[in-house]
């Protein structure tokens, strides 16, 4: 068994894993490999509620697997194949899931990006070879970048003694790892272990085009949350037979003096009804300041850390006073204003053109920074949040909806690309798999939904939708009670996305300088 100390049901889950994994000729208490066997393939889900310990259990057994020598597969960087050798990789649906992982010391990185490999120019390879410890210094002379020098080189090799990204190690060198990818594929080689966090977001194609990669598959997720849209309340993990799907029960220490996560566990009680949960709210925010019983929304917040509402109709409210708020023109979007990406619109002819927008995160419920126009009539240059290498210009197309106009304003149009919406505020369908430092929840959409009597496989669906909103929340939890918008105290800008770690919010705002929004 691992140092660390597990619950007993972590425990019994781990142990449920490592058998499984020593069938497939990985022995984690040994730390030792056989070649995998042909043939072979399992698929076991670990399902917990939020605090139950499933990123602890993914990050032990991503610990014990790298120290059996299996080779991990982050998407930035993959060297010649070995018949030998044994593969990992630890994926998310998207770069924001991916990125909680990545800062708890996991390297995890997006399911398209694994999918879809780069094909690397051979300057790039030698660098990363040696980074990698499969291939020798790179002399300076030999490689031809020009600037390049042998003290870059030194503060690459140090960024990556410390932090395993090639991406990161080569921005310490001063170069952009992106710059040497010439194209992309589709996956044909298949790989070997794949851990899937956030797994409640796949639908059938996906998990069907993980299985075709990787016959060792662990799916994480959360059984409380939303399912995918059109999923019928299914889970992917809900296919599963029992023997197949490891429970965690118990919330762990550090998750039990959280008034946000007791106020998400608190929802699994039938006999609790919407009025009683809202004074139990209010009473946790007189208490703890994690905690804020919110009379408005906070213009502020929004920059980077969306609104999550039920409603459509909610969501494109906000949008429009977060834009007044800001002074932002009707015909044009303001450096620092926030996207979410709705898709890719391109036809089949330019296949390789939609792999390279996803491999670059530019998939659907991406977030990003919008900084300006690009070069090209239509391009938009972007921050990808939660991207290692955050910074694109892509062909897109900006929708801005309008309350009461059934078309919206399109400030970037190009004939096709990827196609965004505001995000300012999002659905919480589509917050899924994310979490932010601060969350402000619209809690007259959820009363809403509460009034509405609908249920979703069984459960009042305003108590889903309140579990996945809460849970959003790393360190607190805004309820905001009433139609109105705190206007901010300082205009947009993009000079926080300059800086490493970047902050999640733009500043306060004024109590007394709000806007009705009913």
């Amino acid at each position: 068994m691992p140092a660390l100390t597990f619950s007993d049901d972590q425990a019994e889950a781990y142990d449920r894993l490592a058998a499984m994994l020593l069938g497939q000729g990985v022995d984690l208490a040994e730390a030792a490999l056989t070649p995998l066997a042909e043939g072979k393939a399992s698929v076991l889900a670990v399902v917990g509620k939020a605090g139950s310990g499933k990123t602890m259990l993914l990050a032990e057994l991503y610990r014990g697997l790298k120290a059996a020598g299996v080779e991990v597969i982050s998407g930035d960087y993959e060297g010649r194949k070995r018949k030998d050798r044994r593969t990992l990789a630890i994926l998310a649906p998207t770069n924001k899931a991916a990125s909680v992982l990545r800062l708890r010391g996991v390297p995890a990185t997006t399911i398209h990006r694994i999918l879809y490999t780069p094909v690397y120019d051979p300057e790039y390879e030698k660098i990363a070879e040696w980074l990698a410890g499969t291939g020798t210094r790179p002399v300076i002379d030999s490689l031809a970048i020009a600037g390049l020098t042998d003290v870059a080189l030194d503060r690459a090799q140090a960024f990556y003694s410390q932090i395993a990204s090639i991406p990161g190690a080569l921005a310490a060198a001063g170069l952009k790892g992106s710059d040497f990818i010439k194209g992309w594929k589709r996956r044909e080689e298949p790989l070997d272990v794949g851990l899937v966090d956030e797994s409640s977001m796949l639908d059938e194609r996906a998990l069907e085009d993980l299985r075709e990669i990787f016959p060792t598959l662990v799916l994480f997720g959360d059984p409380a949350q939303l399912a995918p849209v059109g999923s019928s309340g299914a889970m992917v993990f809900d296919k599963l037979g029992d023997s197949r799907k490891l429970s965690l029960s118990r919330i762990h220490r550090q998750a039990e003096d959280n008034p946000i996560l007791d106020l998400a566990h608190a929802l699994a009680d039938d006999r609790l009804g919407f009025e009683d949960f809202e004074a139990m709210v209010q009473a946790k925010a007189r208490d703890d300041g994690r905690v804020v019983w919110a009379e408005r929304v906070e213009a502020g917040l929004m920059a980077r850390s969306p609104v999550l509402v039920w409603r459509n109709a909610t969501r494109v409210r906000l949008i429009q006073a977060f834009r007044n708020a800001y002074g932002a023109p009707e015909d044009a979007l303001l450096p620092g204003e926030p996207l979410i990406c709705d898709g890719i619109e391109l036809p089949l002819k330019h296949r390789k053109k939609r792999i390279d927008l996803e491999a670059r995160g530019l998939i659907e419920g991406a977030q990003v920074i919008y900084l300006g126009e690009g070069n090209r009539q239509g391009f938009a240059r972007l921050h990808v949040v939660g991207a290692e290498e955050p910074q694109v210009s892509a062909a897109s197309i900006i929708k801005i909806e309008k309350p009461d106009e059934e078309e919206p304003f399109i400030p970037s149009a190009a004939t096709m690309g990827a196609t965004f919406l505001h995000g300012a505020a999002v659905t919480i369908h589509k917050a899924q798999g994310s979490q932010w430092d601060e969350v402000q929840v619209f809690a007259p959409d959820l009363y809403a939904a509460a009034q509405s009597g609908r249920s979703e496989a069984g459960v009042p669906l305003w108590k889903r939708l309140a579990y996945v909103a809460i849970t959003r929340a790393q360190t607190r939890l805004y309820w905001v009670v009433r139609n109105r918008l705190a206007r901010p105290l300082v205009p947009l800008s993009v000079d926080d996305l300059k800086r490493e770690p970047a902050p999640l919010a733009l500043g306060g705002t004024s109590p007394s300088d709000a806007t009705d929004l009913g």
